[in-house]
């Protein structure tokens, strides 16, 4: 028996049931999302504004519904949010894989949008209510794993079916709505359901009056900003514009970042535990601005022809640091947050995230465009200071939430 508890990596059976389930489900987005723009322009003939615009308004809506969905996972459930985002999700892809006009696909997108800011925190405040305290680590990790693993064997097979044209672009739509589906319906035979008798009333207020939580934002933003939008889209454009680095090479900086964090993920969850949890973020802080200066290196041809080799170094740096500092941000949330406010805390949480993936392109694109080298030391300088400003949170923390727990026994919340 322990044996098996050892393989299960101290998770419940449930709980690896829905990492399954995430990993199906980004099998099917993965496919979808390098060709959203690629098959609205060219598979249907829209127009690169509107394809944009449509693309933009997955990120968009996901921004409006993410605050409704606390309200909903505490009053409903996380099961039934997560399921509601998924079917949504779910509608909102099959609409774009049929869509014929500029107003059906605005309104498939908007509809994927709404599943989107619900399906992110349902998903993170289910996996904290599935794990007991001590484990929560360990599934976040597991959870990271499925996603990227998901996501890039999509991607790989997303490629292979595009060729076939029109066709495929509508077959890999309405597979990936198909995915959302069997998401869903494997939560709901598996997980069971935990709406509460009463709706909650204290709210978003008890959230903001938590100063810890409201640091813990501020500094999300800012790792987000850098560890994750800058790298995604601002990395690949100065590589192929300013460094004249072709676009199978740019691939393989994004296959490095991926295969890093499957391979990583789950040793730093070991790693982490037993320690404090700012230190863990500090850490990722400076290895996303050592990642920024890197790049700022090749920008003055510190590396010769070794230039590529150092931008891979640094996106395998960038998923170090992304491995550290998501093994112990959603446990820290979880454990600052009340079991009937969990649901708003994630919520609040997860639109730190869409606001630090918009801050990259929105705010890095005007510096990239006047200087590549003051776009990346800017962000290497962000990065630092979310670093310094960890170091300012652990006073804020309670005592018992500071460290990330070791594990002494597996088991299931009763708050599941």
């Amino acid at each position: 028996m322990t044996d098996l508890r050892g393989l299960a990596f101290g998770l419940p059976r449930q709980l690896w049931l829905v990492e399954i389930g995430i990993f199906v489900n980004m099998l099917g987005y993965g496919a979808v999302v390098p060709f959203e723009i690629i098959y609205l322009h060219d598979g249907r003939g829209f127009s690169l504004g509107l394809a944009g615009v449509a693309v933009g308004a997955i990120t968009g809506v996901a921004v409006l519904t993410a605050p409704m969905a606390g309200p909903l996972i505490d009053r409903f459930g996380a099961r039934a949010a997560v399921a509601w985002g998924a079917i949504a999700l779910a509608a909102g892809y099959a609409g774009l894989g049929l869509a014929a006009e500029p107003w059906t696909v605005l309104a498939a997108a908007a509809v994927a949008g709404a599943g989107n800011g619900v399906l992110g925190p349902g998903q993170s405040a289910l996996i904290a209510a599935l794990a007991s305290r001590e484990v929560r680590h360990r599934a976040a990790a597991v959870s990271r794993v499925a996603t990227n693993a998901g996501f890039g064997v999509g991607g790989a097979v997303g490629g292979l079916v595009a060729v076939l044209g029109l066709t495929g672009f509508v077959a890999l739509f309405l597979a990936n709505a198909a995915t959302y589906l069997v998401y869903a319906a494997l939560l709901i035979a598996v997980v069971p359901a935990s709406a509460r008798a009463e709706p909650v009333t204290r709210g978003y207020r008890v959230v903001l009056r938590d100063r810890a939580f409201l640091h813990l934002v501020g500094i999300n933003v800012a790792m987000i900003a850098v560890g994750w939008s800058v790298f995604s889209w601002l990395l690949p454009v100065y590589a192929s514009g300013g460094l004249h680095i072709g676009a199978q090479l740019i691939g393989m900086l994004v296959t490095a970042n991926a295969v890093t964090v499957v391979l990583v993920q789950v040793p730093v969850a070991r790693l982490v535990e037993g320690r404090r949890r700012t230190l863990m973020i500090i850490l990722a802080g400076m290895v996303f601005a050592g990642a920024c200066l890197i790049v700022v290196g090749a920008g003055l041809n510190l590396f010769g022809p070794f230039t590529f080799a150092a931008l891979v170094v640094a996106s395998i740096a960038v998923a170090i640091g992304e491995c550290l500092h998501t093994s112990v941000l959603m446990p820290l949330v979880a454990d600052l947050a009340a079991v009937e406010l969990r649901g708003r805390y994630m919520a609040a949480m997860g639109l730190s995230w869409w606001v630090g993936l918009a801050a990259g392109p929105v705010l890095g694109t005007p510096l990239l465009a006047r200087s590549p080298l003051l776009a990346f030391g800017a962000a290497a300088v962000l990065a630092g200071l979310a670093g310094v400003a960890a170091s300012t949170l652990e006073r804020r923390l309670p005592a018992e939430v500071r460290l990330t727990p070791r594990p002494v026994a597996e088991g299931v919340p009763a708050d599941a």
